[in-house]
């Protein structure tokens, strides 16, 4: 408005003019126009400036997003950047020779660090919002699938990360001489300068001079003068509005040239104060911490440095190890310091053994929450820093490093040497820390297998803490350390046993089997506590198992008694326990005991959770079932991934181990109404199949065992081998076994043994001898097996017959009933029972309603009344005896004699 009216006094003009300016404006001109849309020029911008500016704007939204954590905003900025830079494709192509500009792969760098981060922080990812939530996780796939087209760039960038961006030193250049340009206009131009483009104009020339402020209030002043001068100049609009002479343009020439030899100037004595600045010593503070006095100091140039004074420093730093605001990587790298200024001294071996077991410490510190695993550049650090000192205290053996003593009396001089620390402690710490690293990686990534390799060096540094702790003699310290060194070896599987026990190998040869021997019978003798001997036993028995040591394992089961008490232990043991007994029903399933298998895997099986109870992983739970808590606790007891048992081979060892003993059983009690399920999970798998109305051919392990099941129920051991033994079961079960055809051989002549008991279950009523070289064609074994299996069932009283060696034949004395009369022996058991439960109802309701003394007395009446009864009624035959009872004249005369007693009963109690 103040362009405008002369008379006019609002903000703006006070902005563009000087605010002591005081100037006497002519009466005749009322208002006057500005010069803006005759000196400012239209820019034509280049295709790639364009996209280019498209692209950092949105790259700014998404910086300003992510200090807000913004994730719905960041989503949508970054679907507008991929289509962006879709767009700049072509001009990246044609320009940049199709190489990515650099401020796009920092922005992709940045923003992958930042997604990386919100989705590490589990706490952090809670509080967030549902929407933020689910667009963070939409954005995390997208990204991740975006980013792979960058991959060399991104690399390329990782390596140099601080180099600058070659389009923002362009732009940089551009927009400084740019501003040059405007600054140096004429007078009457200065003024149609715009607000924002002076504002650039000083920030840029802050930025690359850091000059005086009293240069940019120079130039503004001056441009205030001129842009008075001129309005007082012209007494018409005409003459305001007539083209400048060129004298004027020379003097702007010159202008112009002392102005940019002004910054010149300014921009040497700036240089110049930054090197006069350096030289005096001046350095960076780091912003985090807020005073500089927090920092142990390190020693001064002069200082005399002995054992003394190093461990004092030593104190100092460890002092604030856990303290709000100590900076735990400094704290590591003042430790590292001390330790080469105390190896250059030479101040011995004992000092430096301190020094070094402080610095696994700090490490370990590094890392403040306990349940998440450290980062691998510490957890490499910490590996080398532990193989250090224990080489150092294996070397000398006069250097004693234990927690029994105290600080007073540590001795770093003179022989022999004494320090404080417990190097069990930190040994057990680190091998938690290595399962923490394994169970955080994806156990089907490279990265598990990289990280795995570190268990050869984690084992190596268990074998120098046992040497070192063997050599102190300490038997509580030695039992723990043991015991660590059983955990990594009970699970592995040594083929050198199995060769000895072959006699391929010599007596002598020292195998897995003797080694878990000595540390275990160690432990059992010199442990105090149950737990270590708990574990111990439990570890004992699984390395058994893995070998096929299978009464080894079973006598070590049945002397513990640890099924007993197991109950009462911690977590973990029970975990343990439960491993142990899986792997040993595995063990007796390949030695053809059956029912001991059987017997190992059921309580395991029948819970229907052997993945939790095995540690293995997590089965989605129904609501307030399991509190987040509760899951957490539960994901850290996880047992890492090359650890697992294959929980399909375990099901299908217990349901073909079900099917062999429940079968038979259901063959010889089919009639049976008290008949007790052996497996209720097989039984389960068996009815779910025969209420389909359509069943196709198994393709599960599943429906493999169910088919082979129904075949074997009707005595075809062929179908019953092929539905167990085929290519789709041997890829998924049978393959996994050690000597596999063995196993399958064991499990096939099982199958006919058991369809041939079966076959004489069923059909014994049919039959009235049946041949026994007849039975051992048909079901392919030898007559002696054949023999022994019917030698065994008559004995057993589970067939009623007899053998004919001469003629060999199986003669059978007594038939089955037939299903009828079966069905109606079962109706008159549940009759019986029915009546048997009414009576008693009967009974404690009248008890409870005639409760005074002669109570008694008709309680004696009716109980000689049913002697009487039963004794005249149901002497004979039980089942005859039953059906007469039941019938109405029996029921009309209890019913009547009841009701006699009960009139002299009340007659009695009146």
């Amino acid at each position: 408005m103040s362009r405008f009216f002369a008379g006019g006094g609002s903000d703006s003009d006070s902005e563009s003019s000087s605010d002591s300016e005081v100037v006497a404006r002519p009466a005749a001109p009322q208002f006057t126009f500005s010069d803006e849309e005759e000196d400012v020029k239209r820019v034509v911008r280049s295709t790639k400036e364009k996209r280019y500016e498209d692209l950092s704007n949105i790259i700014k939204n998404i910086r300003n997003y992510k200090k807000i954590k913004d994730m719905s905003s960041m989503l949508t900025s970054f679907e507008e950047l991929t289509r962006a830079h879709t767009k700049a494709l072509p001009v990246i192509t044609k320009v940049e020779n199709g190489v990515t500009p650099r401020f796009i792969i920092r922005a992709l760098a940045e923003l992958e660090d930042f997604i990386n981060m919100v989705w590490e922080d589990k706490e952090g990812r809670k509080n967030l919002s549902k929407n933020n939530s689910k667009s963070l996780g939409t954005l995390r796939q997208k990204f991740r699938k975006y980013i792979k087209d960058f991959d060399s760039d991104l690399k390329k960038f990782r390596e140099s990360p601080d180099a600058a961006d070659d389009d923002e030193e362009e732009e940089e250049k551009k927009e400084e001489s740019e501003s040059e340009d405007e600054q140096h206009v004429a007078p009457a131009a200065a003024k149609a300068v715009s607000f924002k483009k002076e504002v650039k104009q000083v920030k840029v020339e802050k930025d690359d001079d850091e000059s005086d402020d009293s240069i940019d209030w120079d130039m503004d002043s001056d441009s205030d003068e001129s842009s008075s001068d001129e309005e007082t100049q012209y007494t018409s609009i005409r003459e305001r509005f007539l083209k400048k002479a060129e004298k004027d343009d020379g003097e702007d020439a010159e202008n112009k040239k002392e102005k940019k030899k002004l910054q010149k100037d300014s921009k040497d004595r700036l240089k110049k104060k930054r090197a006069e600045d350096d030289d005096e010593g001046w350095e960076v503070v780091n912003g985090n911490r807020s005073t500089s006095a927090e920092q142990p100091k390190m020693f001064a140039k002069d200082a005399e440095i002995d054992v003394n004074v190093v461990i004092n420093k030593l104190n100092e730093v460890m002092a604030a190890r856990g303290k709000k605001r100590t900076d735990r990587k400094l704290q590591i790298e003042f430790l590292r310091e001390l330790r080469t200024i105390a190896d250059t001294h030479n101040l011995g071996d004992a000092v430096a053994a301190k020094i070094r077991f402080n610095i696994v410490s700090a490490i370990f510190d590094y890392n403040p929450k306990v349940s998440e695993p450290m980062k691998l550049e510490h957890w490499s650090k910490l590996l080398e820093e532990i193989q250090a000192l224990i080489k150092l205290l294996l070397a000398n053996d006069d250097i004693v490093l234990s927690e029994t003593i105290l600080e007073e009396n540590e001795e770093y001089e003179t022989a022999p040497y004494k320090i404080r620390g417990c190097i069990l402690t930190a040994v057990e710490r680190l091998d938690d820390e290595f399962t923490k690293l394994l169970k955080e990686c994806d156990p089907h990534s490279n990265d598990y297998v990289d990280r795995l390799k570190d268990e050869v060096t984690v084992s190596s540094v268990i074998e120098q803490v046992v040497k070192y702790i063997e050599r102190l003699g300490n038997d509580t310290e030695t039992c723990r350390v043991y015991l660590r060194k059983i955990d990594h070896l009970y699970y592995k599987f040594d083929p050198n046993v199995l060769k000895k026990k072959k006699k391929e190998l010599p007596a002598s040869t020292l195998t897995s089997v003797d080694e878990m021997d000595r540390l275990c019978r160690f432990v059992y003798a010199k442990d105090q506590t149950d737990r270590l001997r708990t574990r111990a036993i439990l570890s004992h028995i699984f390395h058994h198992a893995l070998h096929d040591n299978w009464f080894q394992a079973r006598d070590l089961v049945l002397m513990s008694h640890l099924q007993e008490t197991i109950h009462h232990s911690d977590p973990p043991t029970q975990i343990l326990y439960n491993r142990t007994m899986a792997n040993l029903g595995l063990c007796a399933f390949r030695h053809g005991n059956v029912k001991d298998a059987h017997q190992c895997l059921v309580d395991l099986m029948m819970t229907g959770k052997p993945k939790e109870l095995l540690a293995q992983g997590l089965v989605p739970q129904r609501q307030n079932e399991r509190s987040l808590e509760q899951e957490k606790v539960e994901k850290q007891r996880q047992m890492p991934f090359h650890m697992h048992i294959n929980l399909e081979l375990l099901e299908c060892v217990y349901l073909v181990s079900a099917m062999l003993l429940e079968i038979p059983y259901m063959a010889a009690h089919e009639f049976d109404a008290r008949r007790r399920m052996i497996s209720k999970t097989f039984y389960q798998q068996l009815r779910s199949s025969e209420r389909q109305s359509l069943v196709g051919p198994p393709e599960s392990m599943r429906e493999h065992v169910v088919a082979a099941a129904k075949a074997m129920r009707h005595g075809n051991w062929n179908a019953c081998s092929t539905f167990i033994v085929n290519k789709k079961m041997n890829v998924k079960v049978w393959d996994l076994f050690y000597e596999a055809d063995r196993v399958r051989e064991m499990l096939i002549k099982f199958i006919k043994e058991e369809s041939l008991r079966t076959y004489l279950f069923t059909y014994s009523n049919v039959y009235a001898s049946i041949s026994v070289p007849y039975l051992a064609e048909m079901f392919e074994l030898p007559k002696s097996k054949v023999h022994s299996l019917i030698s065994k069932m008559i004995i057993n009283e589970e067939l009623m017959a007899s053998l004919d060696d001469p003629t060999e034949t199986v003669v059978l004395h007594r038939s089955e009933p037939s299903r009828l009369q079966a069905l109606s022996m079962q109706l008159s058991d549940k009759v019986t029972n029915l009546v048997d439960s009414n009576e008693r109802i009967f009974e404690m309701k009248q008890g409870n309603f005639f409760q005074r003394g002669g109570n008694q007395g008709y309680n004696r009446d009716r109980q000689n009344y049913r002697n009487q009864n039963q004794n005249q009624n149901w002497s004979g035959n039980r089942r005859q005896d039953n059906r007469e009872n039941r019938g109405n004249r029996n029921q009309n005369r209890d019913r009547d004699h009841r009701k006699q007693h009960r009139v002299e009963f009340e007659e009695k109690a009146e």
